[in-house]
């Protein structure tokens, strides 16, 4: 059964401690040391900082209270007294400032790495992880979609770490040390009246934030289905100018980015009355603070110096705890970008390599379908028990109908899925008990559609075997004959290709396939309508090439123009998912089956296309297709 489109929403990985407890292997990691280390050393530097910021006040206290009352000591004067001493107070008070700053500074500095390092490796580790999955998972992907998660899942837990580490741990140290001193210096009440307040403002961040986390979820939404809507448009630009559809295409954008827009103002309107909340509990606490110290002071209890401290103090908690609430609100925001990042790593790989699984033995390279049964979907089946056998160094051709299984058999070759019934073997070895690696190494392909990398020609030729030298690459385009079209360019082998290869035909996107193809030297060739979007002559000269390079190797061809194919050794043709047909071609012919039929068939169209190429009503079929 297929699995499910990939839904966020739906994800296995819920709720915000889900997410936390997904990045703190990243954090934490078991093997290094240093990391961990780090973590150590930056909480360290943290207590060090948040205790020179409550110092701080305290000094100041003393110093206005010196100032305010200064009470003259044996041997030096009044005047003396008030210049000595608040000086090397303020001095003090200065250099804890300083101190505050670079502990925090420091904090920063050992921190960066722990961060960086986490961000790197869970954004590489869903990127890999994605490649991991199954062909079904990425025939129901958005590309848009997957690209914009990992890239806010990052950022997310950037920000997570930032926020975290260096505003509300921080704040919240910073409000217990205070909240100890003001109940150590003064009344009780003080402290009471601070942490009522404190829990106020965080009850009604909490309470009005989760309220509004639907509006970013909606947001996430609509700016993933915006974004994927705008990549696919422009990735089948051609296709949208060919039926003119530009509006219809900016219709679409835009109905997107509308749902966009109106979650937007919605999350907007209610920050504004999530803001002016959060200000009138801070006005109301400060208020009565300063109530109960300016009390204090007119009836002797308290000293300048004191109402000074309590006013510091307020200050110093209700600046960072104004961002608490934004902080709280991005740090929600980063949780669910994470979620949903995090939620692609439950993404089970439907195809997995066994546990201690062999890399492939090559000895001869034969190739086996032993009764093997698939199906996509269980009520659509599309191979039926089909078997059948290439000896080591012989070519053998699958032809049928659209939809008679022959692609299939080449992506159950290649282990883009497993079989449901039955055995893929080479050389006696079933795919499900090596490494996918080790299988794929072994296999080159040239599919029917070919996308190229949106960079030179020289890359996308190489990338059949990265570490190949110029010479090699050459040598393959030259098998291919692409190398004189190469050569003709501007720039040669360092010309783009552009967006999936769009600045190249038909053609040479194929023959540069075929090179990268080649270049990858591997034991078993598969050719999936590998010239179908050549001309007559290249394709004539190509399968020449193709010939030389798959001499003595196995070699497996998915066919639809049976010119292709007279020479393989075995044709096997496919009718409704069983093997229908199976021989040479002369054999085939004399048997005037399905194969004669669509042998006679395509022989008459051809024909056909001839003769009206001649009279100039239209062009061949090769020729239609070559263009």
């Amino acid at each position: 059964m297929p699995k499910p489109r990939y839904n966020p929403q739906h994800s296995k990985l819920s709720g915000d401690f889900s997410s936390i407890r997904s990045l703190l292997p990243y954090l934490w990691p078991q093997d290094e040391f240093s990391v961990r280390a780090r973590i150590v050393l930056s909480m360290a530097l943290l207590t060090l900082a948040k205790l020179s910021a409550v110092a701080v006040p305290v000094l100041l206290k003393y110093a206005v209270d010196a100032l305010s009352k200064p009470i003259p000591g044996q041997g030096i004067d009044a005047e003396s007294f008030v210049i000595i001493v608040p000086i090397g107070l303020l001095i003090s008070y200065g250099l804890l400032r300083v101190l505050s700053l670079a502990f925090k500074e420091l904090q920063c500095a050992v921190f960066a790495t722990v961060a960086e390092r986490a961000i790197r490796k869970a954004g590489v580790q869903t990127f890999r992880h994605i490649h991991d999955l199954a062909l079904r998972f990425h025939l129901d992907r958005r590309t848009g979609g997957l690209s914009r998660a990992i890239e806010r899942g990052t950022k997310g837990i950037e920000y997570l770490l930032r926020m975290l580490l260096f505003n509300v741990i921080p704040t919240m140290v910073e409000i217990l040390l205070v909240l100890g001193l003001l109940w150590g210096l003064f009344d009780v009440l003080f402290s009471l009246v601070t942490a009522v307040t404190i829990a106020c403002y965080v009850f009604w961040t909490l309470v009005v934030t989760e309220w509004r986390i639907k509006y970013r979820r909606t947001m996430n939404d609509s700016d993933s289905d915006a974004h994927t809507k705008a990549i696919d448009s422009l990735i089948n630009y051609e296709t949208v100018k060919y039926f003119g559809n530009e509006e219809h295409e900016a219709v679409r954008f835009g109905k997107a980015m509308r749902a966009y827009e109106a979650a937007a103002i919605t999350a907007k309107v209610s920050l504004s009355f999530l803001n002016t909340g959060q200000g009138a509990i801070i006005a109301s606490g400060a208020t009565i603070i300063m109530i109960m110290a300016g009390y204090g002071v007119t009836s002797g209890t308290m000293t300048v110096g004191d109402f000074v401290l309590v006013n510091t103090y307020l200050l110093q908690l209700y600046i960072p705890l104004s961002y608490l609430g934004s902080s709280y609100r991005e740090i929600k925001h980063s949780l669910i970008d994470m979620e949903q990042m995090f939620a692609l790593l439950s993404e089970q790989a439907e195809v997995v390599d066994s546990q201690r699984a062999p890399i492939l033995k090559i000895k001869g390279a034969e190739v086996e379908f032993r009764n093997v049964s698939f199906a996509y979907n269980s009520n659509r089946p599309i191979l039926n028990n089909i078997s059948f056998k290439i000896p080591a160094g012989n070519t053998t051709a699958i032809v049928g109908s659209s939809g008679s299984g022959k692609s299939t058999v080449s992506r159950l070759l290649f282990r883009f899925y497993d079989a449901n019934q039955g055995s893929v073997l080479i050389d006696g070895q079933d795919t499900r008990s090596v490494t996918q690696d080790s299988w794929r190494a072994a296999i080159g392909i040239v599919p029917q559609d070919t996308v190229l990398f949106n960079d030179t020609i020289f890359y996308n030729i190489c990338y059949g075997r990265p570490n190949a030298t110029s010479k090699e690459v050459e040598e393959a385009a030259k098998l291919a004959a692409i190398h004189d079209f190469i050569s003709s360019l501007p720039d040669g082998y360092q010309s783009d290709v552009g967006e999936r290869g769009l600045k190249l035909s038909g053609g040479e996107k194929q023959r540069i396939a075929i090179a990268r193809t080649i270049l990858k030297r591997p034991s078993i060739f598969v050719f999936d309508e590998a010239t179908s979007s050549l001309d007559t002559h290249t394709e004539k000269e190509i399968q020449d090439s193709l010939k030389r390079v798959s001499s003595g190797r196995t070699t497996l061809v998915i066919a639809h123009r049976l010119s292709t194919i007279i020479h393989a050794d075995e044709i096997i043709v496919l009718n409704g998912g069983c093997v229908a047909e199976r021989g040479n071609h002369a054999t085939l012919l004399a048997k005037e089956g399905i194969y004669s039929g669509m042998w006679v068939h395509q022989q008459e169209t051809e024909i056909t296309g001839e003769i009206f190429a001649h009279t100039g009503a239209i062009k061949s079929p090769k020729e239609a297709t070559a263009q």
